[in-house]
């Protein structure tokens, strides 16, 4: 393969790139992406410039009003002020120094997450799913060194429908095949149980039991629900078995369901809690792995490690993050306004909805036909929200969103769901807000 290295840079002097952008029409930059960018998201056809609070624009100036919030990543809102502060005054002092160095963010950071949960210790990393590796990798090790399960044979149960990640190990232990489909072989040592069915938790119990992960509310699953107790439940089962209970809370946590974290619902406290996506406010992928020091503590020099994983500029967003979750009491907003939204919801008379459930500002619709119609027809209103699963619609807006905002959503929600089917584009659009 050729590299047009020269037809680049005669293209930059003619057109510097950030005003080649600006000139580009949508249809355009959709085109360019369409072209270049391998095919493994399924978008609305809305390209977004630029975005404020519960609110974004697309390229033409239209408004939209956000029901995603980037899968629970801007729970703070878009662009918030105080986390842009703490970007901005990091990024002029040191953004990068690698962990072969200390740094004065992270251990702030530490100390604040430990007055936060009471854990013990944090293991930074990027995204998520890394996250959710590093705390497979804690529980087998600590699996073979501190319970005694002979060497290799450690294993950790999963719940069905889960949704942990990308990587070849999470999508081995899916039960959805078209996450598993063309990427095997996969790594041995899970064993997969029906999500709620604490009965199952308690037979799939072996003494090479080293961990059982779980989310609390399966949100990726279309928002389920667990029956009340479960996780009490499950953390006896754990506790009596000597198993480890690990919570990801990536999408539930930091105020998305009502609570700090979701598993406060249930007045427990989890031996692991996976954190992400909100702790960095939406500005720099930064998510962690919280736990004691006996579990953590299985991890030497040399046995884990990510050049970016509790980088200065990532520690100083994620407490910017925090801070606005605390102080903008932001988990008492979800569970008031997510009561409300959830109310206002399953009142809605439509003869396409199956179900309606939810905890806080997290709420699925789940509909009896393909949930992309109705998700591209309040794009026309102005409301953006994503299927998945096929037949569900998962709405969670930031949870900053004002009860004027959420009202005004909820509106455009309900005139979608109670039509005989969604309107066309072009009817909708003389209606849509801006």
């Amino acid at each position: 393969m050729a590299f047009p290295l020269a037809a680049y840079r005669t293209r930059l002097r003619q057109h510097p790139a950030h005003t080649k952008v600006l000139l580009m029409l949508p249809a355009e930059l959709i085109a360019l992406e369409d072209r270049y960018g391998a095919h493994n998201y399924h978008p609305l056809d809305v390209v977004i410039e630029r975005a404020s609070g519960a609110w974004v624009y697309d390229t033409n100036g239209k408004r939209y009003l956000d029901f995603l919030a980037a899968y629970s990543a801007v729970n703070q809102g878009h662009c918030h002020p105080a986390i842009f502060e703490a970007m901005v005054n990091q990024a002029k002092k040191v953004t990068l120094t690698s962990r072969a160095f200390r740094n004065d963010q992270l251990p702030q950071l530490y100390r604040e997450l430990h007055e936060m949960t009471g854990y013990e210790m944090t293991l930074p990393m990027n995204s998520g799913a890394e996250a959710v590796e590093t705390a497979l990798k804690a529980a087998r090790k600590w699996g073979e060194t501190i319970k005694g399960i002979p060497a290799d044979k450690t294993e950790i149960i999963v719940a069905a429908n889960n949704f942990h990640g990308r990587t070849i190990a999470i999508v081995g232990f899916s039960s959805d095949e078209q996450y598993r489909h063309g990427f095997g072989p996969f790594p041995a040592g899970f064993r997969e149980v029906p999500f709620g069915d604490i009965e199952a938790l308690r037979r799939a119990i072996t003494p090479n039991t080293c961990a059982f992960l779980v989310e609390p509310i399966q949100g990726e699953a279309g928002i389920i629900v667990p029956p009340e107790g479960y996780l009490r439940a499950a953390a006896e089962i754990c506790r009596e078995n000597n198993v480890l209970l690990m919570l990801d809370e990536i999408q539930s946590g930091l105020g998305r369901t009502g609570k700090l974290f979701a598993y406060m619902h249930e007045d427990i406290t989890p031996d692991v809690l996976i954190i992400g996506k909100a702790l960095s406010g939406g500005f720099y992928p930064i998510s962690a792995v919280l736990s004691s020091s006996e579990i953590l503590g299985v991890f030497h020099p040399g046995d884990h490690g990510s050049t970016f994983g509790g980088s200065p500029l990532a520690s100083a967003i994620a407490r910017a993050a925090l801070h606005v979750i605390v102080d903008e009491k932001l988990a008492e907003r979800s569970a008031e306004l997510g009561a409300y939204a959830l109310k206002f919801m399953k009142n809605i008379r439509s003869p396409h909805v199956v179900e309606v459930r939810g905890k806080g500002l997290w709420i699925g619709v789940v509909l009896s036909s393909p949930a992309r119609a109705f998700c591209e027809a309040l794009q026309e209103r102005g409301v953006l929200c994503k299927e998945t699963h096929e037949f569900v619609i998962r709405l969670a807006p930031p949870l900053i969103i004002s009860k004027e905002d959420l009202d005004w959503g909820l509106e455009q929600i309900r005139t979608v769901l109670e039509a005989e089917s969604p309107a066309p584009a072009a009817e909708l659009a003389n209606s849509s807000h801006s």
